[in-house]
């Protein structure tokens, strides 16, 4: 069972615009909120009778792309039915969720305890680990094959890009450099009629979080908002070589905070240009970079037999 942390509905106001150069991403609440007053309205939201659930995120120029679920919260109990996407001010948004209460949702799995057999141990068989965190650019210190891997992962906050830029926050899980599993803030958008979204719409919807890169849509959007810690449980066979040969294919299961997202995937090839590799029966983890200071923790994995 989920835990909720139930917060009074609060906002305030202002935006900022910017576009192509670097713009700014915050790393902590107490920063956002400096530069962004607003940023407490960013989260999700469950009407008084329990029927309506939102979800906010704030957009370059100062809007919200405001997110709404018949039901329930994605993997909470929305009933599938049409999201409705729209774009609001501070002060529109602010009147919305008059008969609302915030919630911050807490992945069932956040702190799961390192066992003693893993075979990936944190922090020491991990790159780029700094003040206790794994940053976006690490890697493992070993190769492994078949794995069960826990993971938490922090995005920051960088409200001057599109949710849909892959600009916005971007990192990945690259196994053995084949088989990515998207990382970047998608908290708020429709994967599966992009169109409705409301908003510009920057890249694709498979390479969103919680996809496998240019290849799957999970199958539940269990993104968070930035700024929260979030969990991925990965269970992954690795492909099974003979004479050099590959003879099954590499399958993948994850739960995005303790939601089924992807069951039991058989992949025939990698994802994005990991598909134009040559795939492996074990390799190093990557957990990818691109210039935005994504962090992890408590990562570890522990075998898994074929």
């Amino acid at each position: 069972m989920k835990k909720l942390l139930i917060l009074p509905a609060v906002a305030l106001a202002i935006g900022t615009c910017a576009k192509p150069a670097p713009v700014p991403s915050y790393s902590s609440v107490t920063e956002a909120e400096k530069a962004h007053p607003d940023f407490s309205m960013v989260g999700e939201y469950i009407s008084n009778d329990g029927k309506i659930a939102l979800q906010a995120n704030k957009l370059p120029g100062g809007k919200f792309l405001v997110a709404q679920y018949a039901g329930g919260l994605p993997g909470m109990g929305w009933n599938q039915s049409a999201i409705v996407s729209a774009l609001k001010t501070p002060d529109e948004l602010k009147t919305a969720v008059q008969n609302f209460q915030k919630v911050e949702r807490v992945s069932p799995t956040l702190g799961k305890p390192q066992p003693d057999h893993a075979i990936l141990k944190f922090p020491e068989d991990f790159t780029n680990v700094k003040n206790g965190f794994l940053m976006a650019g690490g890697k493992t210190r070993k190769n492994i094959g078949s794995f069960s891997m826990h993971l938490e992962f922090m995005l920051p906050f960088k409200p001057d890009r599109n949710l849909s830029s892959q600009d916005r926050c971007n990192s990945g899980i690259y196994i053995f450099n084949n088989y990515e599993l998207q990382v970047m803030d998608s908290f708020g958008l429709d994967f599966e009629h992009p169109e409705n979204n409301a908003n510009t719409i920057n890249s694709k919807n498979y390479q969103w979080c919680g996809s496998l890169y240019k290849k799957k849509l999970p199958d539940v959007t269990m993104c968070y908002p930035p700024l929260r810690w979030q969990t991925y449980d990965i269970d992954f066979t690795a492909p099974v070589l003979k004479d050099g040969e590959k003879v099954e294919n590499a399958r993948i299961t994850v739960r995005h905070n303790g939601v089924l997202i992807h069951d039991d995937v058989e992949l025939e090839t990698g994802t994005g240009l990991g598909a134009k590799r040559p795939q492996l029966a074990e390799g190093p983890i990557f957990f990818q970079s691109h210039g935005t200071p994504v962090i992890y923790r408590n990562v570890w994995a522990t075998p898994l037999k074929n």
